[in-house]
């Protein structure tokens, strides 16, 4: 099948048809969609497409996805539409970032409603003169859509507003979450309108279209797909309160980099897909990484930078220069602080306006002569909360302006008109220092523009009076809560809650020495100039392309449904255990050994019930009574625990604390490793693990024999997890000189004796069989974690050596899609049993495997 690419919709559009393959091809260009979508798969797209076909685009191309196309459209007084790039949009912009032969395709939708009649036209003239995909959202979809999830649910809960009343956040909406999911579904059908899914690369940004990565992974499984958000990303306590949380979590998990401003907001998010998915991660040489059934999602923190040289052109900018003279004029003999904020609940604007009444309370010297400057640029959102912004706004400017002001003097100038970009601009160029007091905010890049614009140029230092060879000055006053406060160094960071210490910054920044400006505004100029939004884009492209490098390698199916869909990725090599495969060479072979671990193998990881059930007796008591098979349980746990557990298991064989402990079957004795020559280091490390335990709380001491584990499975698992670390790096420095051994497992972390380890039978069962002169021809070792691995190394390891038959088939299987030396795998516990069923049943007489089939359940055959 002919991949549905843009190349060939660029043919569609220019009227040439050869390009196209004899299966006739639809390219919608209008939304049909009238209502909304379930969370279920629609039944045209219930299977995912291969990603196998063959491609007809060679040129490096990546398709920007967002919620609006960054275009501006105008319509005459005669009704015709006219279009035109928009300089401001970040999309346009970030292709600065691009390498010159990369082609770029953006998908998104317009701000102007566009009538059904015109849609046709208007997407064949984006098309063909500006590479835009326009997305069309019937209105009533797209108010629950934006007006409605995007900014009553996500963004409030995005900026840390938990939804307690109606009035804060509101009530969760299914209804608006199913129109999210039916704008989603658009924008996805957009891009498969486009995409040349082996060639091209999605960038996806933001929020609005935050489960985009599940319905494009689902129709190409090997899409190269990043997702930056441009919001904050709150804490695990406050986004568990969205009641689509996991959704959300696994959609962003199918994009293979997710991109984020701060380290902050990629921690919350870490730690949500920790606490709420049980996922961990690693970094590994500066890369943090997210194991998601076999893929590596990566993390990316990268703040976005400005464009600088379209800042520079509007400096240059002849009205630019008339409106900086006319407002040093206008402000002359004045000091002008500035604010620059959008007219909504985060930004603070109050919190600013109270610190500023403080200031000239407390330095009545001052008033006359410094001035803050607010520009309340429109809201985005609209609602009550909008409004009484508004409203309390207006009435604090007004209470001061009445306290302080005088003829020719208004301590606050509230602009709140639409200005111009180079009226603003004017105003970061005379602002002596610039104030950014939100709550809450994802980047703000207004720090980044006003460092920029107090640079200047020599026309704008000739009308502000700076001589050519002067120095150049500013100061910041940020808030610690926004996303560009990590990278400026030299603002003074502020709690915006705390009006007194806004009001010292402020009074600081007013006072500070000449040097001292130059100083701070030297180190933003250069962090700014060299971390601009080129350099944020081609970063995230370089990190793209490094995170999709190995998809060619590696095998991948789309399981799930809905929301759940996943890919799995495996390794060619790694691949799942046929029971049908197994059951056949069981049957061919006659000198057998199975080694099987017993927690998270025979019993499911974190049960409650950890002894053994009556069907997994049954089935060990059937594998190890057969005269061909040698069967070995190997567990971390003690001998007594494995003695009282399978003393029906006479010919059952027991490793026990990971193999120092070994009994051939129930008439024996248990031997002893002889590895280990006394156990005095416990005095050690017991009082260590134990206050441990005193801080952590939900953790436990086991003492076995051999080993001591300290166990926080109950524990929060952030916590746990930063103990554990502490705690191995302690017993490592406390038992350096004693011949034991300290690992993490599983939320465990073990002090063993050196050597021992659960290879140790392996080795023994393997050399005894060459001892007594029968080479094994089949063995079975299943595990699930790292104590497994050395079970599977030693059997892999055997595999081409004398002490195995040389027809001789091996299994080393692990539990789960994993990095392993195991070669096969099976998803979970219940499949590990199902197998030692088959095998338990393969030599018995039809009748009782007719019985053994029939106790099955019934869904657990297909």
């Amino acid at each position: 099948m002919v991949s549905r690419s843009y190349s060939n919709l660029l043919d569609l559009a220019s009227g040439n048809f050869h390009s196209f393959s004899r299966e006739k091809k639809r390219f919608p260009r209008v939304a049909t969609v009238t209502g909304v979508l379930s969370e279920l798969d629609d039944d045209n797209n219930s299977n995912s497409v291969c990603s196998d076909a063959p491609s007809s685009v060679t040129q490096d191309r990546i398709i920007v996805v967002g919620n609006q196309l960054p275009i501006k459209s105008h319509r005459n007084s005669a009704g015709k539409l006219s279009f035109s790039w928009d300089n401001d949009s970040l999309l346009l912009q970030l292709k600065d970032g691009m390498r010159e032969d990369m082609e770029v395709v953006y998908i998104g939708c317009l701000k102007e409603q566009i009538d059904t009649v015109e849609q046709d036209d208007v997407s064949q003239r984006l098309l063909e003169n500006f590479k835009c995909v326009p997305a069309y959202i019937p209105p009533e979809l797209f108010t629950k859509y934006y007006h409605g999830f995007c900014k009553q649910h996500l963004w409030p809960l995005f900026h840390y507003m938990l939804p307690l009343t109606p009035d804060l956040g509101g009530r969760f909406d299914r209804s608006l979450w199913q129109a999210y999911l039916s704008v989603n579904k658009i924008f996805a059908d957009k891009v498969m309108e486009v995409i040349s899914p082996d060639d091209d690369f999605v960038w996806v940004h933001d929020y609005h279209l935050m489960v985009l990565p599940t319905f494009l992974r689902k129709r190409f499984n090997r899409v190269k797909l990043g997702f930056f958000l441009h919001s904050p990303f709150p804490s695990s306590e406050i986004y568990r309160t969205l009641p689509v949380r996991n959704e959300l979590l696994r959609a962003l998990l199918n994009a293979d980099l997710i991109g984020f401003h701060t380290f902050d907001y990629a921690r919350h998010f870490l730690s949500c897909c920790s606490r709420m998915l049980g996922l961990s991660y690693q970094s590994k040489r500066g890369t943090i990484g997210l194991e998601y059934y076999g893929r590596t999602v990566s993390i990316k923190i990268l703040p976005v930078g400005i464009h600088i040289s379209q800042l520079q052109s509007i400096l240059n900018l002849p009205e630019t220069q008339t409106k900086v003279a006319e407002l040093r004029d206008q402000f002359l003999n004045q000091k002008v602080l500035l604010g620059v904020d959008d007219m909504d609940i985060f930004k603070g604007i109050s919190l600013k306006l109270l610190a500023m009444e403080q200031l000239l309370i407390q330095h009545p010297e001052k008033r006359g002569q410094v001035v803050l400057v607010q520009i309340a640029n429109p809201a985005r959102g609209r609602g009550k909360d909008v409004q009484e912004v508004q409203s309390e706004t207006e009435a604090t400017v007004k209470r001061i302006n009445e306290m302080f002001g005088r003829p020719g003097y208004q301590p606050v100038v509230l602009i709140d008109t639409t200005l111009q970009f180079f009226e603003r601009i004017a105003y970061y160029v005379i602002a002596e220092c610039c104030l950014v007091t939100a709550v809450r905010d994802g980047m703000n890049l207004i720090p980044y523009e006003y460092i920029i614009c107090r640079q200047g140029n020599p026309k704008l230092n000739d009308i502000i009076g700076l001589e050519p060879s002067a120095s150049k000055k500013s100061m910041l006053v940020v808030s610690e809560f926004i996303g560009c406060s990590p990278s400026l160094s030299g603002a003074i960071r502020v709690n915006p809650w705390n009006i007194d210490a806004v009001t010292e910054a402020m009074d600081y920044a007013l006072i500070v020495s000449e040097a001292e400006k130059q100083m701070r505004h030297e180190k933003h100029y250069k962090y700014v100039s060299t971390h601009d939004v080129a350099y944020w884009a081609r970063s995230f492209i370089q990190d793209l392309e490094r995170a999709c490098g190995d998809h060619v390698r590696k095998r991948c199916w789309g399981i799930g449904f809905g929301l759940g869909f996943r890919v799995v990725a495996l390794d060619p090599s790694f691949k799942k255990l046929s029971i049908e495969h197994i059951v056949s060479a069981y049957k061919r072979t006659k000198n057998r050994a199975i080694l099987l671990d017993y927690d998270g193998t025979m019993v499911q990881p974190g049960s409650i019930r950890t002894t053994p059930t009556r069907e997994t007796i049954e089935i060990l008591n059937n594998l190890s009574s057969d005269p061909m098979n040698i069967v070995y349980l190997v567990s971390g746990k003690d001998r007594n625990t494995l003695t009282e557990w399978f003393s029906s298991c006479d010919d059952l064989g027991l490793g026990a604390e990971h193999g120092y402990f070994i009994r051939p079957n129930d008439g024996t004795d248990w031997e002893t490793s002889s590895l280990v020559s006394g156990f005095e280091w416990k005095q050690i490390a017991e009082p260590v693990m134990r206050l441990y335990t005193e801080t952590t709380d939900g953790s436990t001491i086991e003492t076995k024999e051999t080993a001591l584990v300290w166990n926080y499975q109950f524990a929060d698992p952030d916590f746990g997890s930063c103990q554990a670390k502490e705690l191995m790096e302690h017993l490592e420095s406390v038992l350096t000189n004693d011949p034991v051994s300290v690992k993490t497992g599983q939320q465990l972390v073990e002090v063993k004796p050196q050597g021992v380890n659960k290879g140790l039978v392996a080795e023994r069962l393997i050399t005894t069989m060459q001892e007594k002169g029968k080479l094994l021809d089949f063995i079975l070792c299943v595990g699930d974690d790292r104590s497994d691995e050395d079970m599977f190394e030693v059997i892999m390891s055997a595999k081409d050596g004398p002490a195995l038959s040389p027809v001789a088939e091996i299994f080393a299987c692990t539990v789960g899609q994993k990095p392993s030396k195991a070669k096969y795998y099976l998803d979970d516990t219940a499949e590990i049993i199902r197998m030692l069923e088959g095998l338990a049943t393969s030599n018995a007489p039809i009748s009782d495997q007719i019985g053994s089939i029939a106790a099955v359940p019934t869904k657990d055959l297909f």
